[in-house]
């Protein structure tokens, strides 16, 4: 295997712009960002089918809105069977837990001004197979070429891209290479990022199947001085929590003898599992690169950071990664992009992962059967009982939190753009699905209007009125953050100039 990270001979040869390692929703999220933007790209994936073992059950408010934003929930409410989003029916008696605590959602503030008015949902349960089956389906619309059954074996790095060699395949030629191929990433290991974090304490075991006794059960979230346990929604379904450390072997298969004697020694109770139709373990192990790039290669989701999927961020975590990389990688490709802008891909998505693993390792923390997390647990419950501690909860989860530093100014500048109503009947998110930059003008201001031709290919210009928006003015980057916003009644053009130059570069610079 060949793997050469530092600089050698170039060649003049380019078969793609960017190859992306990994087929799951992260690479495809990424990869048809990157073709909605004229990238060449190519995705490789060493499975030949879609993978259906059942893993995240839902998407949160940042992902739901960064599929709104390219038209893609239409294609969520189908496969949800058109039942109407969660913030549009009665919500079940919790929303969610935290180390197994369940936390009520009677308690949340609907009123809270971070959930008043976010669009469709603060959580919407699709399983994450169907996600990646409505990415899939839109790549192939897009036409993004997608080769199964093929795995990178390594590559050779120089100034000008990266060769990169393909088992089951050739070798192929990108400018880019990006790993969206898991915790056990293989262009991680080979391109030699650091990868500190904790060492795994807990063993988790999820299985399907058939249980006898399983009135014995407790129900909801059990926990025990051996563990913790869940049995359920579904019949057959069970989940412990041992903290005894990892397992010996996680990638032996889980068998109904194994998950017997996990459930009767967690639970206490005479139970039997006499099959399995589906097992995985999974451990507390949480870690994450120091960086997402090194030279010409780049680490997104999984690859760039794992932690236990309590609380279910992972896929949001790593959907947020592929936008925010997916336009700054398609503007360095095409030569545009302002000094530095591909950095910011890390220096903003790093500390939204490192808040991640800190999240997922509290939960442990409240899960241990000593009496210090015994009484850590009951501090922790009650507080989610409260009216302010559950909202925290759902913010939190539902990654309405995240905002990036992108400079002083209106509150909304550095958070996800609001969900204005057009007096014309569309919403703001309407006509993001280009994927460009957009420069809301709702003043009529013909400043605005002379800044956008500056930027043809690469800026739209939305004209239009909106009743009570309280902004007269938004620099919109195609990921659906705020770069600028002018209040009601206030011009600033020299800050959006500022905002415009330091997000899509120089003006005179020409769109490849």
């Amino acid at each position: 295997m060949s793997t050469n990270t530092t600089p050698t001979t170039g060649t003049s040869r380019t078969d793609y712009d960017v190859l992306v390692a990994g087929a799951g929703p992260v690479g495809l999220m990424l990869a048809t960002e990157l073709k909605l933007a004229g990238v060449r790209v190519l995705v490789v994936e060493e499975r030949t089918e879609l993978d259906t073992a059942p893993k995240a059950g839902a998407i949160n408010t940042a992902s739901a809105e960064a599929f709104e934003r390219r038209g893609l929930l239409p294609a969520v409410e189908a496969v949800r069977g058109h039942q109407p989003f969660q913030g549009e029916q009665r919500r079940p008696p919790f929303v969610g837990h935290f180390g197994g605590i369940q936390v009520p959602a009677d308690c949340v503030d609907e009123q809270d001004p971070s959930l008043r008015g976010r669009g469709p949902a603060w959580y919407v349960q699709v399983p994450q197979v169907e996600v990646e089956r409505i990415l899939a389906q839109r790549a192939a619309r897009l036409g993004v070429e997608v080769r199964r059954g093929v795995a990178v074996s390594g590559f050779d790095e120089d100034e000008a891209g990266v060769t990169v060699h393909l088992r089951g395949g050739d070798d192929v030629r990108a400018t880019w290479l990006v790993g969206c191929d898991g915790g056990r990433s293989q262009v991680r290991r080979q391109a030699g990022f650091e990868f500190p974090g904790t060492d795994p304490e807990i063993t988790v075991r999820h299985t399907a199947g058939t249980v006898v006794g399983a009135e014995h059960l407790g129900q909801g979230w059990q926990h025990t001085p051996t563990g913790v346990y869940v049995y359920g929604p579904k019949p057959g379904q069970v989940r412990t929590v041992e903290l005894d450390g990892p397992p010996a072997d996680r990638e032996a298969p889980v068998t109904a003898a194994e998950m017997e004697a996990s459930l009767r020694r967690v639970s206490g109770a005479d139970v039997r599992v006499p099959e399995v139709t589906f097992g995985t373990r999974f451990t507390d192990n949480a870690r994450q690169a120091t960086t997402y790039r090194r030279g010409r290669v780049l680490l997104c989701g999984d690859a760039a950071h794992v932690h236990s999927p309590f609380s279910g961020q992972g896929l949001n975590l790593g959907i947020g990664d592929a936008v925010n990389l997916g336009w700054k990688l398609a503007a360095t490709v095409q030569g545009w992009a302002p000094e530095g802008l591909l950095d910011t891909y890390t220096s903003e998505r790093h500390p939204i992962g490192a808040w991640v693993l800190d999240w997922t390792r509290a939960q442990v923390a409240v899960m241990r059967g000593d009496a210090n997390s015994s009484a850590l647990r009951s501090v922790v419950t009650d507080f989610l009982g409260t009216r302010d501690g559950a909202t925290y909860y759902v913010k939190r989860i539902s990654g309405l939190w995240q905002q990036y530093d992108l400079g002083n100014g209106h509150p909304l500048v550095g958070a996800t753009m609001p969900d204005l109503r057009l007096d014309d009947g569309t919403r703001l998110a309407d006509h993001t699905h280009h994927g460009r930059a957009l420069l809301v003008d709702l003043a009529g201001d013909d400043q605005l209007a002379a800044l956008a031709k500056s930027y043809p290919g690469r800026l739209e210009l939305l004209r239009g009125s909106a009743d009570g928006a309280g902004v007269s003015g938004l620099l919109v980057r195609p990921d659906g953050f705020v770069a600028w916003a002018s209040a009601d009644g206030a011009g600033d053009p020299a800050g959006l100039e500022a905002a415009l130059a330091r997000w899509l570069g120089d003006a005179t610079s020409r769109f490849n």
